[in-house]
């Protein structure tokens, strides 16, 4: 079993909640809003390359945009295979946190 990293959980995961908007920018900020900082461009479409080579997203390209100077933007969408890999990272979780609830981690005093 191939498991998912965590850079790969985050970025597939924002990709799943942008349902078809998902493009550099919005993933960016869709990463930043469920973790609380941006990540690097270049974390990004690293991490979005690797996974459509595994074939977890397929890349999309729009037709040429007249705001962007005629460039044409690629968004990317999850594939079968991506919401597979959530749903064993999913219950991995789940099994790793089982036993844990009300978990809280003190503070060690000196």
């Amino acid at each position: 079993m191939i498991l998912l990293s965590r850079a790969e959980e985050i970025i597939l995961m924002s990709v799943y909640k942008l349902h078809g908007d998902a493009y550099g920018v919005t993933i960016r900020e869709q990463v930043k809003k469920d973790i609380g900082r941006y990540w690097s461009f270049g974390v990004i479409y690293k991490t979005l390359k690797k996974m459509k080579a595994k074939g977890f997203v397929k890349r999309i390209a729009s037709d040429p945009l007249s705001e962007r100077g005629g460039r044409t933007r690629y968004y990317y969408e999850i594939t079968p295979a991506g919401i597979s890999a959530l749903e064993k990272i999913l219950k991995i979780h789940s099994t790793i946190w089982s036993g844990f609830e009300g978990f809280r981690l003190e503070k060690k005093t000196k």
